[in-house]
């Protein structure tokens, strides 16, 4: 049996070789989607291991500053600290926006880099968690470290809002849960740039504040300087990150930190596991529930392109089939010789998916993971889709008369 599958490949090898390929190339986008949703979600775990942090300490009834817009104020690290249980705690802001680079020899003038702006204190919780090149910053004020994502050098010029910074670090795997690479600044140049005013709403703020009466007293030197000043000055952040004292149970030690917090504070404090859930179940639900349905419908694709391969295959020996029932071949060995043809397809295409996944992963400008269990349970998947897809050839075969040898 596996002798005549053997020959009849052989005989049409070509055919059967580009066939395969081509079902390699589908079965290949199919294991770089399947990829795309493991690196999504390990993206996200990834940013939650960076941020060297046991709480994230939010604005009340919002879901973290990865999944909604969240402003405190930056005194509430002092109380925070304050708490029995907490270790460390630190400002953080986070920003997503367009980062431009800057005039240099050899640059390219203009280009811009969609990334996620993080204000961080150096030494503190929120600091990139090791470098691959450079230094970390050292300067209060326009130095960056960033994500070799980015496509930025060391050294390199890059403007954010108003001021330009220079790259001192590289960092890798720092990117936002949506997948844009992370540049990391200053706390205090972070706030200004998310806060920051252009020149004319600064201007036109100062004269509504002069024009105010109550605000600008004659009798009270110094208090319209004092109020301009004020509102001027930024003094919120989007979280406060907490490390918990080390100890036995780190998630008990986190969830004694988060109650008063919540209670005392009116401020909401997720844990490590309420912030993955966040990320993982609502963030990339959608996203998943999309490549699901797209890896279906190419399982679906890929069953009917087997199945009419094989089919057709049958179709063009039926008079070969016949021959082999008038020497009393029996049917079992023609539907294993149609279905080992199917399988020796399936394995031709996974072969060509899996390396053809592996070569072009490293391209996409989203992290792709390729699990090998996932490789696994796919070769088991087109294995049965394969089967099933060759059993419309084998019926066709198991119809045919013997007397087709003959001319009957």
């Amino acid at each position: 049996m596996i002798s005549l599958a053997g020959r009849d490949i052989l005989h049409s090898w070509g055919k059967f070789v580009l066939t395969g390929i081509g079902l390699g190339l589908l079965i290949g986008v199919t294991l770089t989607m399947a990829g795309v949703y493991r690196g999504m979600v390990d993206d996200a775990r990834a940013l939650l291991d960076n941020s060297g942090a046991d709480l994230w300490v939010v604005q009340q009834d919002t879901q973290g500053p990865y999944a909604e817009s969240s402003s405190l104020r930056d005194d509430v690290v002092r109380s925070v600290l304050g708490l029995p249980g907490v270790a460390r705690a630190a400002n953080v802001t986070y920003l997503t926006m367009q980062v431009r680079e800057g005039a240099g020899p050899g640059q390219n003038v203009g280009r811009e880099v969609r990334a996620m702006i993080v204000g961080f204190e150096p030494g503190q919780p929120g600091e990139p968690g090791y470098l691959v090149a450079g230094r970390h910053i050292t300067r209060s004020h326009y130095e960056a470290v960033v994500d070799v994502r980015t496509g930025f050098t060391l050294g390199q010029r890059i403007s954010i809002r108003r001021h330009d910074y220079t790259v001192v670090g590289l960092t890798q795997r720092m990117v936002s849960s949506g997948g844009d690479p992370m540049v990391f600044i200053p706390l205090k140049d972070a706030q200004e740039a998310q806060f920051l005013k252009d020149n004319d709403a600064i201007l036109n703020d100062r004269a509504r504040t002069a024009a105010n009466p109550a605000l600008n007293r004659p009798g009270v030197p110094g208090l319209l300087e004092a109020i301009q000043a004020s509102q001027a000055a930024n003094h919120n952040v989007n979280t406060v990150l907490v490390q918990v004292q080390p100890g036995r149970d780190a998630k008990a030690m986190a969830e004694s930190v988060a109650e008063p917090i919540r209670r005392w504070k009116h401020l909401e404090a997720y844990t490590r596991a309420q912030m993955e859930e966040i990320l993982i179940a609502k963030l990339i639900a959608t996203s998943a529930k999309q490549i699901g349905m797209f890896l279906v419908i190419l399982a679906i694709v890929s069953a009917a392109i087997v199945a009419f391969i094989i089919y057709t295959m049958t179709l063009g020996k039926i008079r070969e089939i016949a021959v082999l029932k008038l020497i009393g071949t029996r049917n079992r060995t023609i539907a294993g010789m149609i279905l080992q043809q199917a399988l020796g397809l399936g394995l031709i295409g996974f072969i060509v998916g899996k390396v053809a996944a592996t070569f072009w992963a490293p391209i996409f400008p989203k992290y792709v993971l390729l699990e090998v269990n996932d490789a696994l349970l796919g070769l088991v998947a087109v294995m049965v889709i394969c089967a099933l897809a060759s059993t419309l050839a084998i019926r066709a075969a198991l119809k045919v008369d013997p007397a087709a040898a003959i001319g009957g």
